[in-house]
């Protein structure tokens, strides 16, 4: 049983996220609230959000998997007007989820989830966290994408720095500690990863002024990040690509 009510603004802000890195996705309803975990087909980038029932205007579930069209979703939301909450309810008999919007009733196929991935976010000890502002990040990004396909992200205990390097011209974006929410970092660490991957994530985040990140030296980048008014958290995780000598 699911049955629920949500503003569109963040039903909108859900679906993006998750569309960053997936067409279909595992929507675990539970008691408490919703949980999605999902990979990107090419296992470079992985994402898990939690929305409490509290983000929710009304929701109720007993605990139940259902697979989720991201695209037929997006469909649903261009139907709502600011202000105009969404209902949503599992038609166990039909296996569908039926959307009302207003006047319109929206039904929509579930997708068998016996195929899909159900990824654990790897326990890694990331040495460096650092919070930055999410308008800077996208400064940096915009920046960078006219210079190459990669980006470093680096970190020492001076501050953040975000550099792209292609074969002629080359584009820095540098933060000093100052200039960071907060920053705890003993050494200076360095990893390259595909920009658009990480372009897209940082372009997903539309309400959280701050992001979280967490970071190594060639390892993963973990960027942190409420939504909902902190009623739901969203964890992004993108693996290196390891820089040759």
């Amino acid at each position: 049983m699911f049955k629920a009510k949500v503003k569109p603004e963040v039903l909108k802000e859900l679906v993006e996220i998750v569309a960053t890195l997936v067409d279909e996705a595992k929507f675990s309803v539970e008691k408490t609230g919703l949980v999605i975990k999902a990979v990107d087909p090419a296992h470079v980038a992985m994402v898990e959000l939690s929305l409490s029932k509290g983000g929710f205007e009304e929701y109720k579930a007993d605990g139940s998997e259902l697979g989720v069209d991201i695209d037929k979703t997006k469909e649903v939301l261009r139907l709502a007007t600011a202000g105009e909450d969404i209902s949503i309810e599992h038609d166990e008999d039909r296996n569908q989820l039926v959307f009302q919007v207003g006047n319109i009733t929206r039904r929509m196929s579930l997708v068998d989830t016996t195929g899909m991935s159900d990824p654990k976010v790897p326990n890694l000890t990331l040495p460096v966290k650092l919070s930055v502002k999410t308008s800077e990040l996208r400064q940096g990004i915009r920046a960078s994408e006219s210079v190459s396909d990669h980006i470093a992200l680096i970190a020492d205990p001076d501050g953040f720095e975000m550099l792209s390097e292609g074969d002629t011209d080359s584009v820095n974006l540098k933060l000093p500690k100052d200039l960071l929410e907060e920053i705890e970092c003993k050494e200076e660490s360095r990893s390259l990863f595909p920009l658009d991957y990480f372009s897209n994530m940082v372009k997903a985040i539309s309400t959280a002024s701050v992001v979280t990140m967490r970071m190594g030296n060639d390892y993963p980048v973990k960027l942190e990040f409420s939504i909902a008014d902190g009623k739901g958290e969203v964890t992004y995780l993108l693996a290196p690509r390891i820089e040759s000598e």
